[in-house]
């Protein structure tokens, strides 16, 4: 048996024997790239040593924790298993083609390099689950650097074989999917590089996603201290089809990593040398034309480790970017407002549209929401409060703002009492009576006109007609919504301030107690899904085919009638007939108001991993959970009433109903924001398909993409009939192709951007409107984030930073979300999060109240939760003081 491999001997196609790292050096190696000489001890080695020592069934016995476990649970089975190897023998046939592979690699035999009396050699861990496009696996297995002499090389060999099995390396690919039994370990035995700089280079830039542009980090010394993040680098980004050098940031490079007698250390950098580049440009530039042609030779992006030794470049390993951004434009820094003499607010509508608008959105949403405004204030204030111009929906640098004319804001605030007694009455169609009798009857009635006309039958005209007649009767309808909003929170503050000041003792519970334990759509649509779960139980065979069966599979199944592999024909179209009547009736909550992003019911990944959550048995009953919160609403309050004098009684009882009518009810109103989301969503991908047919756009999701002019245009031109007409382009790229990519471009930088909450930005109007704003201070500093106490608890856990709803499959049970904001459709996220930290929302905001029902702590409005914490890190919520605090850092 042959248990050593030449790199040249291994490519791409060998990952089972030479794992990702060696696979990588071998097609190095095959392109003529400059790689240090060395061999590859192969996976049949590792299969060896574990045959011959009897590991298999203990490491499989060890490893197989539950989805339950946690970090001490890896931490405990990785130290037996580690221990395993560690009193393990080294089968003689494997140490003897090491010796004589060690042996040519010293005397010079080896490949490429001249040879020494006993070789320095790198020894690397090269799994078969590492340097993969789907998942990098980077860090999760140990180097030895500096290794001198056979038998400290066969001791790193059998250390890094252990290293298969640390408890970060087994957590990772439990997440990702990956058995046990389904992971080998290869080692590549590398001559060490005596470089004078290091660092790492990526073929495309990590930040902004652009593939034109290469970036490198560069440190003296050997590369570890690059790798590992223990010094600052140099950074360069180099114009890959130039090779001219378009940035750089030359850092303070404090020490570097060295040579030890054994091993490595770190030491400091020579005071003359820490502000001095490690690469000119014309070095830079030949390191950059290695990575591309690293790169053209894999066909993507790569993520680069390299050295440099008297002038010479090495390169030192190469794998695939994971989770590269698209390519995004620059970050905007002007923030000049379109129209002067005005301000712009970043709240209400806005807080549920956190990221730049689509295009075709921002055309259509500005003017919906300019009438249904003018409509409900001059109902509210008076036909001659306003005038032309005096408010919309503008977007600066894509992002949504309320834009009011400053002499518009006076002339309603002089009208204010008078639109209050409105409100609070119920009048103008306003209030929770405005929207029982008339908006929400009025929104449904739009929806199932609309609904009842076939999609594909519909005229192009009709289609945009149809998209423009959802879209304002949503709009009215939220415009509606926030009328209750503030009859909710007036009621409920009226409440908690009585009750704090004048009825609350040593022991009584929090003004909130009281107000828990209703229902209201969210909760119903939880508890519908958990019902869903239960049945599903109950029948046999279903639960165990829908936890094996992919989420992706399942939506694919949903979605083409068509039962999954592995579940019957009769058992799926009964489950998938009551799943389908679920998004039927809840698929329609938003998770952000832009058109442009799908709902549960085009995406229902979100439902399916929360239903297969409950389906192994995780999570509490959502049925008794509200019991218990309504008996301990119901004893709280027969306590308090008991023991109060008769005044104060009448008072707490009259500001308790008063509280307890509107909080339910806003939710419920919330809720159905989205009730015209799903066919109007039909009605823009049915326009895409033609406009696509017409080679107008690549594919029918570009609509989005596109300006109302154009598809006006379009359809003005008989382009988007319910025939699809031959593509007007030939065989060429669509028409408006190169401006939808630009307009991409241009959202993704912008996405990058922190939009101020209020514009102009006058320092002492920020301060004063402050407690006003659904957004805390953006300047915060430290491992302290403050923000609004919105339900009390203390929790410390890993937190999950989550986008949108593409994230949402990320999230593990007992992490803390941290979000932009929480709207209605994240609420099954909710039974998974130990806590909730938001950058957006307030005390009596969906979040607050939805975590309060849940009984965990969130803190809102921080302003810089998802900017300042980053997936995995150990964080402290106090949901009572209102703060979050990073107690460790670290990433996945």
């Amino acid at each position: 048996m042959v248990y050593i491999n030449d790199f040249s001997e291994v490519g791409r196609d060998d990952v089972p024997t030479a794992g990702g790292k060696g696979a990588g050096l071998g097609e190095l190696v095959r392109a003529g790239l400059p790689v240090p000489s060395g061999f590859l001890l192969n996976t049949a080695a590792y299969e060896l040593f574990v045959r011959d020592n009897l590991l298999a069934g203990p490491i499989q016995d060890y490893a197989a924790l539950p989805s339950s476990a946690v970090t001490r649970d890896y931490e405990a089975a990785s130290a037996r298993i580690r221990g395993l190897f560690a009193g393990g023998i080294m089968p003689e046939a494997i140490a003897a083609e090491l010796r004589d592979a060690y042996r040519g690699l010293a005397t010079g035999t080896g490949t490429g390099s001249e040879g020494d009396a006993e070789a320095t050699v790198a020894v690397r861990s090269s799994a078969t689950a590492e340097d993969l496009a789907s998942a990098s696996f980077a860090g999760q297995q140990d180097t030895y650097l500096n290794v001198h002499g056979a038998d400290a090389l066969l001791e790193a060999v059998v250390n890094c074989w252990a290293s298969l099995w640390t408890a970060r390396a087994m957590a990772y690919r439990a997440r990702e999917g990956i058995r046990p039994d389904e992971v080998r370990l290869a080692v590549v035995v590398q001559r060490m590089v005596a470089a004078d700089a290091a660092g790492v280079m990526f073929t495309a830039n990590p930040a902004t996603g652009r593939r034109d542009q290469i970036v490198i980090g560069a440190a003296w010394g050997l590369g570890e201290s690059v790798v590992s993040g223990a010094v600052s680098t140099d950074d360069i980004v180099v114009e890959a089809a130039t090779g001219k050098v378009a940035s750089r940031r030359t850092a303070d490079k404090a020490v570097m990593t060295t040579y030890a007698d054994r091993g490595t250390h770190e030491e400091p950098v020579p005071a003359a040398r820490r502000h001095q580049p490690v690469l000119d440009d014309a070095a830079a530039a030949a390191l950059a034309a290695y990575g591309a042609r690293i790169s053209q030779h894999f066909g993507s992006p790569q993520d680069i480790e390299w050295a440099r030794a008297d002038g010479e470049f090495f390169i030192l390993q190469s794998r695939p970017i994971t989770a590269l951004p698209e390519p995004a434009g620059e970050t905007p820094r002007d923030w000049s407002v379109p129209y002067p003499k005005g301000l712009y607010f970043r709240a209400s509508i806005v807080e549920q549209l956190p990221d730049p608008l689509s295009p075709l959105f921002a055309d259509l949403i500005d003017g919906s929401v300019s009438r249904s405004l003018n409509a409900l204030l001059d109902e509210a204030f008076g036909k001659s409060s306003l005038r032309t111009g005096d408010l919309g929906l503008p977007a600066v640098n894509g992002y949504a703002y309320y834009y009011y004319r400053t002499a518009a804001l006076w002339r309603l605030v002089g009208k204010t009492p008078a639109a209050v007694r409105a409100l609070i009455r119920g009048e103008a169609h306003m209030g929770i009576q405005g929207w029982r009798d008339y908006s929400h009857p009025r929104y449904v009635a739009v929806v199932e006109s609309w609904s009842a006309k076939p999609v594909a039958d519909l005229t192009g005209e009709e289609l945009l007609e149809g998209i423009s007649a959802l879209l304002d009767a949503g709009t009215v309808y939220y415009t509606a919504v926030q009328s209750i909003i503030p009859v909710a929170t007036s009621s409920e503050l009226a409440f908690q301030k009585f009750y704090d000041k004048l009825v609350r003792q040593a022991g009584d519970p929090p003004a909130a107690t009281f107000l828990l334990g209703y229902d209201s759509e969210p909760i119903r649509a939880e508890k519908a899904l958990f019902d869903l779960a239960g049945w599903s139980r109950g029948v046999p065979g279903l639960a165990t085919a829908i936890l094996a069966t992919p989420t992706g599979s399942l939506i694919d199944a949903q979605l083409s009638g068509t039962a999954p592999a592995g579940m019957g024909p009769g058992l799926w179209r009964e489950w998938a007939h009551r799943f389908q009547l679920h998004l039927d009736r809840f698929g329609h909550t938003v998770y952000n108001l832009d058109f442009i992003n799908p709902v549960p019911a085009d995406d229902p990944a979100p439902l399916i991993d929360t239903l297969k959550f409950y389906l192994r048995g995780q999570g509490n009953d959502p049925h008794r959970r509200q019991e218990m919160a309504a008996a301990r609403r119901e004893e709280s309050t027969a306590g308090i009433l008991a023991r109060l004098h008769p005044v104060r009684r009448a008072a707490f009882a009259r500001l308790l109903r008063w509280a307890q009518g509107p909080a339910p009810i806003r939710e419920d109103a919330l809720a159905d924001v989205g009730l015209g989301w799903p066919l109007m969503r039909r009605m823009l991908h049915e326009l895409g398909r033609r406009l696509a047919a017409a080679g107008l756009i690549t594919s029918p999701g570009d609509v989005f993409w596109l300006r109302h002019h154009e598809v006006s245009s379009a359809v003005e031109f008989g382009l988007a009939a319910a025939s699809s007409p031959a593509a007007i382009t030939g065989a060429g790229q669509p028409v408006l192709a190169g401006a939808i990519n630009e307009r991409k471009l241009r959202w993704r930088g912008q996405r990058n951007a922190t939009a101020p909450q209020m514009l102009p930005e006058i320092r002492w109007l920020q301060r004063s409107l402050a407690g006003m704003m659904p957004e805390g201070s953006q300047d915060q500093q430290g491992n302290t984030i403050k923000g609004v106490a919105a339900s009390q608890g203390r929790v410390t856990a890993p937190a999950r930073v989550l986008a949108g709803p593409e994230d949402f499959s990320r999230m593990q049970p007992g992490e803390v979300l941290v979000a932009r904001i929480t709207t209605p459709a994240w609420t099954p996220l909710f039974a998974m999060a130990s806590a909730v930290v938001t950058d957006v929302g307030g005390p009596l905001s969906h979040g607050s109240i939805v975590a309060r029902e849940y009984g965990i702590p969130a803190v809102l409005g921080t302003g810089v939760a998802t900017r300042r914490i980053a997936s995995g890190q150990q964080i402290e919520v106090d949901g009572g003081a209102g703060t979050v605090t990073i107690v460790q850092s670290g990433r996945d």
